[in-house]
């Protein structure tokens, strides 16, 4: 534990003070052209009556139906009450069904219905046009992704669980200190 702590203090050191323009702030950034990515999809996925966070799950299911709606929501990083109205939506919509399982009761199974399954052929492009709109090479593409997950995955690991703050926020204090002098 105690060089786990040191490798953090020592990463927290590394860190330079952060500015105060908004610009110069990664989180705007990811943030910022995260909303860029929604009004893009958007112009995309109007023509299909779909929403980003539709086309995510038909993306998830297209890759791999029949999953449970904790399955779905653990691969969008979506909670249970932020995925069932959605999965509802597209239910009514008649792009998926839900079927309990008979063991257990309680697990729902997302499927595909048949215009679920066809609506796949016709989205194939979405993803190259809205990379195209980003202006980058392919190339480009995926380093930024690749960086992106790795970003995700060291988030997720060093504030998700449920010691983040006792293991951040004592080098934070640190840091803070030395930034201050």
């Amino acid at each position: 534990m105690a060089g786990r702590r040191t490798t953090q203090a020592a990463a927290i050191d590394d860190v330079p003070t952060p500015g105060r323009s908004v610009d110069g702030q990664l989180c705007f950034a990811v943030y910022s052209a995260a909303h860029a990515f929604g009004r893009a999809y958007r112009a995309l996925l109007t023509a299909h009556d779909l929403t980003y966070p539709q086309y995510l799950v038909l993306l998830v299911l297209w890759e791999q139906e029949g999953l449970t709606v904790k399955e779905i929501g653990t691969k969008l990083f979506l909670d249970s009450g932020t995925l069932t109205p959605l999965l509802k939506r597209l239910e009514a919509s008649g792009h998926v069904r839900r079927a309990r399982d008979r063991a257990d009761e309680r697990q729902v199974s997302i499927f595909l219905t048949p215009k679920g399954r066809e609506l796949e052929g016709r989205m194939d492009c979405v993803p190259g046009l809205a990379g195209a709109l980003t202006g980058m090479s392919e190339d480009g593409r995926q380093a930024l992704l690749d960086s992106l997950v790795m970003l995700r995955g060291a988030l997720h690991d060093n504030v998700a669980g449920t010691t983040a703050a006792s293991t951040v926020s004592e080098p934070y204090e640190d840091w803070k200190k030395a930034a201050s002098r």
